[in-house]
């Protein structure tokens, strides 16, 4: 069972910048495709970006492409997402996930962490 912890949310004005960080359990991590999912209040959860195992392909929502950016550090078990030029849309708990067999299906998911954008 893979335990995902994000981290790095929080209050920032529009067009600033934020670093997420999702820290997996498991020494496996290397092997899955991890990502990002997002949900802002009244709103379904909504794909936002993914990477694979060996990182070389990465995913993006056409809402984030650009100004979004996925990485990943293997040997630390650690996954980023690196996002500038916030817009108040933006606003969402992130939630980071894992999948065993690949994109889109994911089989962990994180317990979230709040992002807020202000205008």
């Amino acid at each position: 069972q893979v335990q995902l912890v994000e981290s790095g949310g929080g209050l920032v004005q529009a067009g600033g910048s934020l670093r997420l960080s999702c820290t997996a359990s498991d020494r496996t991590f290397n092997n899955y495709t991890m990502g990002w999912f997002r949900q802002a209040p009244g709103s379904e959860r909504e794909f936002v970006s993914a990477i694979t195992w060996t990182g070389v392909t990465t995913y993006y929502s056409d809402s984030v492409k650009g100004r979004f950016t996925i990485s990943r550090g293997n040997a630390e078990n650690t996954l980023y997402l690196q996002m500038n030029s916030l817009k108040p849309e933006d606003t969402a708990a992130y939630y980071c996930v894992a999948s065993r067999s690949g994109h889109p299906r994911y089989d962990y998911w994180g317990q979230g962490t709040q992002v807020t954008v202000s205008s």
